[in-house]
C-alpha cells in the first residue's frame, strides 16, 4: 500500500531525473508498482503533487518563524522580512525542483498554476500582519488603499521567487539583497508619510472652507 510521501517521493525524483512529467498516470504507477486507484487516493494529477509540494513548504516556513522567541518583539515588517529569508532558506533544500517546477509552468501573464494553493496560505499570513500593523500604528489605514496591500505582498512574493531562480550569487546573496530592499520599500509605502498629512490636510480644508471665509470676512 503506497502512502502520500512515497507517491510523491517517486514523482520528485522521476522529474528531476527525466526533466519531464511521467507520460502518464499509468505508466509512472506501473513503475511504482502500485494500482491507479492508490495513485487517485491520494492525487488528482502530477500537478496537484506539486501544488501540495509547494504548499506544504510554504505552511512549514510560517510554522518555523512563529515558534521562534523573538516573533513577538518583531513589527510587522520584521516579520515579513523573517518569512522571505527563512522560506528561500528552506526552499534552498529542494532547489532542483523548485527551480523545475516554476520554470515548467511559467506563464508570462499569470501565477504559475501550481502555487494557486500557496496564494491563499500566504495572503492569510500576510493579512494577519497587516492587521497587526494597523492596530499597532506601524502602517497607515488608507481608504480603498488598505486591501490592497496584500496585493503588494503577493507581488514580492511572485518577484521573489523568480529572482531566486535565476540567482547565480554566492550563497543566493543578490536574493537576500533583493528580500530586503523589496520588502523595506513596500513597508515604506504602507507607512504614514508627508502625503498622508498632505492629504489629510486637504480634507481638512475642504470640511471646514466656509468657516475659514466666514472668519476671513469678520
Amino acid at each position: 500500500m503506497a502512502t502520500s510521501q512515497q507517491i510523491r517521493t517517486a514523482y520528485i525524483d522521476y522529474v528531476l531525473t527525466q526533466d519531464e512529467k511521467p507520460k502518464s498516470v499509468y505508466s509512472f504507477v506501473k513503475k511504482l508498482k502500485i494500482s491507479e486507484a492508490e495513485f487517485y487516493e491520494f492525487y488528482s494529477s502530477f500537478e496537484s503533487i506539486e501544488k501540495m509540494v509547494w504548499a506544504d513548504l510554504t505552511v512549514e516556513a510560517i510554522s518555523a518563524i512563529q515558534q521562534q522567541e523573538v516573533w513577538a518583539q518583531y513589527s510587522s515588517r520584521d516579520r515579513m522580512l523573517s518569512f522571505f529569508y527563512s522560506y528561500t532558506e528552506l526552499l534552498k533544500k529542494h532547489r532542483s525542483f523548485i527551480v523545475y517546477s516554476l520554470k515548467s509552468h511559467q506563464d508570462r501573464f499569470s501565477t504559475p498554476a501550481v502555487l494557486a494553493g500557496v496564494k491563499p496560505i500566504f495572503e492569510n499570513f500576510a493579512g494577519e500582519l497587516i492587521n497587526e500593523g494597523l492596530e499597532t500604528g506601524e502602517l497607515a489605514d488608507r481608504k480603498f488603499l488598505t486591501k490592497r496591500y496584500k496585493d503588494a505582498l503577493w507581488i514580492q512574493f511572485a518577484f521573489i521567487l523568480n529572482f531566486w531562480i535565476n540567482d547565480d550569487s554566492t550563497d543566493f546573496e543578490k536574493t537576500d539583497e533583493a528580500i530586503e530592499k523589496g520588502i523595506n520599500v513596500t513597508f515604506d509605502l504602507f507607512q504614514r508619510s508627508p502625503l498622508d498629512n498632505l492629504l489629510e490636510y486637504g480634507k481638512f480644508l475642504s470640511r471646514n472652507g466656509k468657516f475659514a471665509e466666514s472668519r476671513g470676512r469678520q
